[in-house]
């Protein structure tokens, strides 16, 4: 058999999978496509009706919208920059030896392991419930008073519950990387009379740089998406304090039965998703190629 038949009996081979792969990915955006141009509201099902860009200008007018968009950015800015910031402090602990490392290692990366879902009731009703909850408990125990953590600060513990579920993620990666680090440099440095800071500044951090832009890329485009924890804890709530993007399609759909605003919605979330995603590719991937 000839290269140029092998070739054909190749692609005869993979083409059916490539095809069915495909279908897969296009046939939801086509449809989600397709209802964000009509009236769908299963409410009402009778007044159906084709609507063109009206779901995209109800949704774009929307205060709603804009908040849930602030919310998103400020989940994703605020638990990138605990994880990122926990995280280089925990490589530098856990590259350090002491007694019981193995172990003290094993147990700060085990909350990565757990399920979003479990990990959000973990918090609501374990830690934070004000009435029987660790902290308050703790609070009222030392004369102090319990803090209602989901109506007071509801987008905070949500920055403390996502922060503890990622911070094992950006742990790894960056203890990873700072094993790799040439010891033999920092010794250098240290016997020209460096610091330990201006070791940590000038040598630790260049070096980290790689790994911390695979943190924040990986983050960034599972945060964007973060529902469990919202749907979990505090419903979007109080008001819409905590609705992020994605739960307020969530809501569109679910809860006000209007899958044509809710189906706009997510066309907005997939460009914006893939928008983020190039920004931080043009960004990172020159540097993750040196």
């Amino acid at each position: 058999m000839t290269s140029a038949g092998r070739a054909q009996r190749g692609t005869r081979l993979w083409m059916p999978s490539v095809i069915f792969l495909a279908a897969g990915s296009m046939i939801p955006l086509v449809m989600t496509l397709w209802f964000s141009t009509l009236r769908y509201d299963l409410t009402a099902p009778g007044q159906d009706g084709f609507r063109g860009l009206q779901n995209y200008q109800f949704l774009l007018t929307d205060p709603v919208f804009w908040a849930s968009l602030r919310v998103t950015f400020v989940l994703v800015g605020a638990v990138l920059l605990t994880t990122i910031g926990l995280g280089i402090l925990g490589a530098a602990l856990f590259s350090a030896r002491f007694p019981g490392r193995s172990a003290a290692r094993l147990f700060a990366i085990a909350p990565f392991f757990v399920m979003p879902t479990v990990s959000a009731l973990i918090w609501k009703d374990l830690l934070m419930h004000p009435v029987y909850g660790v902290f308050g408990i703790v609070a009222r125990h030392v004369g102090g008073t319990a803090v209602d953590w989901f109506g007071d600060y509801p987008l905070l513990s949500l920055i403390v519950i996502l922060s503890w579920e990622w911070l094992p993620f950006s742990l790894l990666i960056l203890l990873t990387a700072m094993q790799s680090l040439d010891q033999e440099q920092l010794e250098a440095a240290r016997m020209d009379g460096a610091g330990a800071l201006a070791r940590f500044v000038w040598i630790t951090l260049p070096h980290l740089r790689r790994a911390i832009n695979v943190v924040v890329m990986m983050e960034t485009i599972f945060l964007l998406a973060v529902f469990a924890e919202i749907f979990v804890t505090t419903a979007g709530g109080p008001g819409t304090a905590t609705t992020s993007l994605a739960f307020l399609i969530f809501g569109r759909a679910l809860l006000q039965f209007d899958v044509g605003v809710a189906a706009a919605g997510g066309v907005i979330a997939i460009i914006l998703a893939n928008v983020v995603a190039a920004l931080l590719a043009r960004t990172f991937a020159p540097q993750l190629e040196r």
